[in-house]
């Protein structure tokens, strides 16, 4: 006997170990996986940018409050404003927050669930059904009284093959994205802040310099005039004078509503009415030299964009979630357990359980191990894990795109700001030798040689040069705008690129577990 209850048991654990392996055998193989793409060098670009740059301390750069260093405490107002009010912002944080519930609902499949439950209920047989049938004399008309109290009962699922774990990690993954992204749109806002603020500041100094040069042209046609009056000169230049003076005067319209459009839209940024930005500009102030680039850039500066650092969490999201899908065909152990009392009671009237429920007789107690195999799903699990294979090459992709975008980006912006400095400079040159035209024309003035219209005209080509070079110095500071948010802005994340192998440390592995 002892014998044959040996081969049962023996049969039972080969049978179970059987089934285990054929519904490990079940998983499909996939495609060749998405590779990521090494980070193209920098090197040159980098070079050309820093070769005649002052030295700058060896701290991080650009810092999170990179606008500060413009020295504009207008810019640095709204950008205050800004961070508190705009909708952007407040979605974006809106979406972080659900993804950071979401790891706590995946991270609760860890660990057991504990509940309590408590029932009672009185119920009336009918005297024509079923039951009365089979017992007329005792169930017909009777009640059935019935209590139950479990004050614990446990559930826990075994996670041998790391399903759970993988879905709290595609979980994590997805918050440090929506971070990420967050991050990628605080500095695409202050970006837009900080170039529409340059923009602005740029249209209300050629405002003031338009002005001047209006002024200086209502007075040479006014000296036109009284010329052609006493019959010193034709009317050519009194109709020249007033052409000019109406294409200036064109020019004061096209820079006010441009300036109008600025405030509008800062107005917008910073989440307000047009109003809030009414005056603003008025009395603005801006450091000259504005932010340095450091002398030498670091190779590893591409880690420090957000859009890059999100499209790499949503690849590792991704590869989680493929773990997920194959640990649905394999089997799931849970176990159940509860502890408590339960009574029922058969009685011609109705009546308490109190006594009954609560006597030693009614505790009750029970464990369940589950065992689940799924053998067939009509293709739905294969279905799944296809999705989830295809859902990553696609997030290894758009990781892909997105760093030839950013190297593009910083590329471009390197080349923008040292061809804007280029400019700037050789108009702050070309300004240098009007002013000493301007000169020469005063001291002629002075000494007689040439009356006040040359010396006005030589003024308002100076005032000219300066209308240049404020739009010059808005590009050179738009230009800095534009490499500050190609460098990510100072944002900060948990993974490093180095020069030999530009992906995060996990990266390499990824395709070897799918």
């Amino acid at each position: 006997m002892s014998g044959r209850l040996m081969s049962r048991g023996l049969l039972g654990i080969h049978t179970g170990l059987m089934l285990l392996a054929t519904g490990c055998a079940w998983i499909p193989q996939g495609d060749r996986p998405a590779e990521f793409l090494k980070t193209p060098s920098l090197e040159h670009a980098l070079s050309q940018a820093a070769d005649d740059e002052l030295p700058v301390p060896a701290v991080r750069w650009p810092q999170a409050r990179w606008w500060e260093q413009f020295g504009s405490p207008e810019l640095d107002n709204l950008m205050t404003i800004a961070l508190k009010e705009n909708i952007g912002l407040k979605l974006a944080a809106a979406r972080l927050r659900q993804a950071h519930a979401m790891v706590r609902v995946e991270g609760a499949r860890l660990l057991p669930f504990l509940d309590a439950e408590a029932e009672f209920a009185n119920e009336r047989i009918s005297e024509n059904g079923v039951f009365a049938a089979l017992n007329h004399e005792e169930a017909a008309g009777a009640n059935i009284v019935f209590g139950k109290i479990t004050p614990l009962s446990f559930r826990y699922e075994f996670d041998f093959w790391g399903k759970n774990r993988a879905a709290l990690e595609a979980a994590l993954g997805e918050e440090a994205a929506e971070e990420a992204e967050h991050a990628e749109i605080l500095l695409q806002l202050t970006a837009s802040i900080a170039r529409a603020y340059m923009h602005g500041l740029a249209l209300r100094r050629q405002l003031d310099l338009v002005h001047a040069m209006i002024g200086l042209r209502r007075d040479l046609l006014e000296m036109d005039e009284t010329r052609w009056r006493l019959g010193l000169d034709a009317a050519d230049p009194v109709q020249q004078s007033t052409i000019e003076l109406e294409r200036l005067n064109k020019r004061e319209a096209g820079i006010r509503d441009l300036l109008d459009l600025q405030r509008n839209l800062l107005a917008r940024l910073i989440g307000g009415g047009p109003d809030a930005t009414r005056h603003l500009f008025d009395d603005a102030r801006i450091s000259r030299e504005g932010p340095r680039l450091p002398k030498q850039l670091p190779l590893e500066l591409l880690s420090q964009r957000p859009d890059l650092a999100a499209a790499l969490h949503r690849a590792e999201a991704a590869a989680q979630r493929v773990k997920v899908s194959k640990a649905s065909f394999l089997p799931t152990i849970d176990l159940t357990a509860f502890v408590g009392v339960n009574a029922l009671r058969l009685t011609k009237g109705a009546s308490s359980l109190a006594n009954l429920l609560f006597s030693g007789s009614s505790f009750s107690y029970g464990v369940a191990p589950g065992l689940r195999l799924p053998w067939f799903e009509g293709g739905r699990l294969r279905g799944e894990l296809s999705a989830q294979r295809a859902e990553y090459d696609g997030a290894v992709e758009l990781y892909n795109d997105t760093l030839l975008h950013a190297v593009q980006e910083v590329a471009d912006s390197l080349s923008s700001w040292r061809e804007a400095r280029a400019r700037l400079d050789a108009q702050g040159r070309l300004l240098s030798a009007q002013h000493e035209k301007l000169e020469l024309v005063q001291e002629r003035f002075r000494s007689g040689l040439d009356d006040r219209r040359a010396l006005l005209a030589r003024e308002t080509a100076v005032l000219d040069q300066q209308y240049v070079l404020k739009a010059l110095e808005a590009d050179q500071r738009v230009a800095m705008v534009d490499l500050v948010e190609a460098l990510g802005g100072g944002y900060a994340n948990d993974f490093k690129i180095n020069p030999r192998s530009p992906e995060r440390e996990w990266v390499w592995w990824l395709p070897w577990r799918l």
